[in-house]
């Protein structure tokens, strides 16, 4: 059999994350606080990088640029076009886990000593430390990341299923080219499915549940009750019935006497139905607002907070320093020069994108900063992207971890971000200002006579012509840790 050596020639497309846009995407990310110090360290480490003085200069500004064509470096042609790089940066929104394993620690090792010692962990720390340690796959991790950052304060699942497979979907979509996105449907909700059953036996055990029934019997599982059909079935379907002292009927339903029915209400009593309300509290944070936001002559005007973060500019200190540097002097210099633009045009960047995205929640959400809460509009990722023509991952980073200033008090960017209710007139309205009135109604309730969550989805219908079903506003009022109205109900 002949052996023949042939030729062909094959063309493959594959992206790189430069350490450039490593840099840029982990800036979009970081809190105002963060930033100053990330900019003050470059400061500090680079000694091309200058802190521009607040009175003007008369002198021209320093072009860096050798005098030779020939040592005229690559970084000098890519910072100095002029064209946006939006699309650029949302067609790599997200960074993938391997280039940078330890972006989730960087809070913590940024903080002081005394800072890190004082505050108790939260949830979502408390539940990554586990997940880091846990045996799943990497690609698990990731779809975990996921379920953990939909987590209420008390521990229960926000999204379902099919949006938390479509985030990963995005994420993914966002790391690997068109073509390997439409091959690779993952993950899948089965696999999503599988992994929150992981995260719900971590500790505190029945945390990522979807209901109070779902949280308990994960509990009941964990303590090997789950054997007595009787007890799984009154958590299952009589939970609500045992919460409003209904026993008779399931005396007769499961052929129990009262001192038996005692001991299994002595069991579900033990169990925890808000796993999570324990983390987090007794610690007070102050927030430094990124944006602030003033209504003046009827127009709304954003104001970046640039409070401590500094003017940088290129030092002109390399222009007598290369004269009679050798060759790897100037290739020092070269890096250090390329790192400084790249920083330049990086925070540039990022004040630019986080100033878009303001005015565009603020056109998007006007009637809240004219009205409150109350005006609240239903808004979602995509619409801002597709507002300010980016990628919807690099919209979820701007928004992590900055704060606005509104006539209304100080919020969260994610803040804006909620679900719609269907009206009766066909409308919308957000699910954050149904919560709102939720509140409002029981603050202002009689305490010997509590509101039902029937009644307060009558009062619903009444203000704001809303259809919302008992359940609903129970699940509302779990999500602010709210109790029942027969816990809330004052005896004496």
């Amino acid at each position: 059999m002949a052996l023949e050596l042939r030729q062909q020639l094959k063309l493959s497309q594959q992206l790189v994350m430069t350490p450039q846009l490593q840099q840029a995407i982990r800036l979009l990310q970081l809190s105002r606080l963060e930033l100053v110090e990330t900019v003050q360290r470059e400061l500090l480490e680079n000694p091309f990088l200058e802190e521009m003085q607040d009175e003007p200069s008369n002198e021209p500004p320093v072009e860096v640029r050798p005098e030779s064509p020939r040592d005229e470096p690559t970084y000098d042609r890519e910072v100095a076009r002029s064209e946006d790089w939006e699309d650029y940066l949302g067609e790599f929104a997200s960074t993938p886990q391997q280039v940078q394993p330890r972006d989730y620690e960087l809070p913590e090792e940024m903080s002081s000593l005394e800072a890190r010692y004082a505050s108790s962990p939260t949830l979502e720390s408390h539940l990554m430390w586990q997940l880091r340690l846990s045996s799943l796959s990497d690609d698990q991790k990731e779809l975990g990341e996921i379920i953990i950052g939909n987590l209420s304060s008390s521990g229960y699942l926000q999204a379902s299923l099919e949006e938390m497979a479509e985030m990963a979907r995005a994420d993914f979509a966002g790391e690997t080219s068109t073509a390997e996105a439409k091959d690779k449907a993952w993950p899948t909700v089965e696999e999503v499915e599988t992994v929150l059953k992981a995260i719900q036996l971590f500790d505190p055990v029945g945390v990522a549940a979807r209901t109070p029934q779902e949280c308990l019997l994960i509990q009941i599982k964990a303590l090997g009750y789950d054997r007595d059909q009787v007890l799984v079935d009154l958590v299952r379907d009589h939970l609500e019935d045992l919460a409003a002292h209904r026993y008779k009927p399931l005396l007769r339903k499961f052929r129990l006497d009262m001192d038996e029915l005692k001991e299994y209400l002595d069991i579900i009593q033990s169990l925890d139905p808000m796993p999570g309300a324990s983390f987090g509290e007794g610690v007070s944070t102050f927030v430094s607002p990124d944006v602030f936001v003033y209504k003046v002559d009827g127009e709304f005007l954003i104001v970046l907070n640039e409070d401590g973060l500094p003017n940088l500019h290129l030092s002109p200190v390399y222009d007598n320093a290369s004269e009679n540097a050798s060759s790897k002097e100037k290739e020092y210099f070269n890096e250090k020069i390329r790192s400084a633009a790249w920083l330049i045009k990086s925070l540039h960047q990022r004040q630019r994108t986080l100033y878009k995205v303001v005015e565009s929640i603020v056109k998007h959400q006007r009637g809240f900063f004219e009205e409150g809460i109350s005006k609240f509009k239903p808004l979602i990722l995509k619409d801002i992207a597709d507002d300010i023509n980016m990628h919807e991952s690099t919209v979820s980073r701007i928004t992590t971890n900055k704060y606005v200033a509104t006539p209304f008090g100080v919020y969260e960017l994610k803040f804006f971000f909620n679900s719609a209710l269907e009206l009766d007139d066909g409308s919308q309205v957000g699910s954050e200002s149904v919560k709102a009135l939720i509140k409002k109604c029981i603050s202002e309730e009689d305490p010997k006579n509590p509101l039902s969550d029937e009644r307060i989805g009558e009062i619903l219908k009444e203000h704001l012509k809303v259809n919302i079903a008992r359940r609903t506003v129970a699940k509302y009022r779990m999500a602010m840790d709210i109790p029942s109205s027969s816990r809330r109900k004052a005896h004496f």
